[in-house]
């Protein structure tokens, strides 16, 4: 294998090798422990809290944990990479919330792409600190900007437990604020998003009676 696509192949090759060396590091050290308390260090900043498990909990704070819990569910032998990105997740949302951007789905693809923008940078900054090197920083970078999401599987995981978060979490208060039809058109949009493996775990769920039925009337009129 020769010219340019050689170089390429040896690139991404030492690129691999160079990730598998510092994922090893990162567990034998203690840093991946490190660099979760400080993920969950910021989130527990969140001023905003919800009752979650009998106790008020920081919203950001309960919604990681939750990802988290839906990444070791689906994939038991995720990688560092991704456990660290589903602890990532709305890092620090709190500080640039949608109210102060522009109304309607424009406004929203706008905050909602800037957001990954920014959890991505202070995910760097906080991983950098806990002694994360750079190729492991680079890859939780991707996945939480979502980047490949079509062909990656890590990402496509990442998005089905974020999705199952939603339903878990949210949904039945998301419900009380909307409009039904509107309620209907995400569901179906967040089941378009979802793998067979992310359909088959919602479909196992114990939901309110609520978000049950939403469920089930959005998939029948899909």
């Amino acid at each position: 294998m020769g010219g340019a696509v050689g170089t390429a192949y040896d690139g991404a090759m030492a690129s691999a090798v160079s990730l598998g060396e510092e994922v090893l590091r990162v567990v034998e050290t203690g840093v991946f422990e490190e660099a979760v308390a400080a993920l969950n260090g910021a989130h527990d900043k969140d001023p905003q809290g919800r009752l979650h498990e009998g106790r008020e909990q920081p919203v950001e704070r309960v919604w990681c944990d939750t990802v988290a819990a839906w990444v070791a569910r689906l994939a038991p032998d995720a990688s560092v990479a991704l456990k660290l990105a589903a602890h990532a997740q709305h890092l620090e949302r709190w500080r640039d919330p949608r109210s102060e951007w522009p109304a309607g789905r424009a406004g929203y693809l706008r905050w909602r792409k800037a957001q990954q923008r920014r959890h991505a940078e202070r995910a760097q900054e906080l991983l950098a600190a806990s002694g994360c090197e750079p190729a492991l920083i680079e890859r939780v970078q991707q996945l939480i900007r979502k980047e490949r999401l079509a062909t990656d599987s890590e990402a496509a995981t990442l998005e089905d437990a974020a999705c199952l978060a939603f339903l878990e979490l949210d949904l039945a208060s998301f419900a009380e604020r909307h409009e039904r039809e509107d309620v209907l058109r995400i569901l179906r949009k967040t089941w378009l998003k979802m793998s067979p493996r992310g359909h088959e775990a919602a479909l196992a769920m114990k939901l309110p009676a609520i978000s049950a039925e939403l469920v089930e009337e959005a998939l029948a009129g899909d």
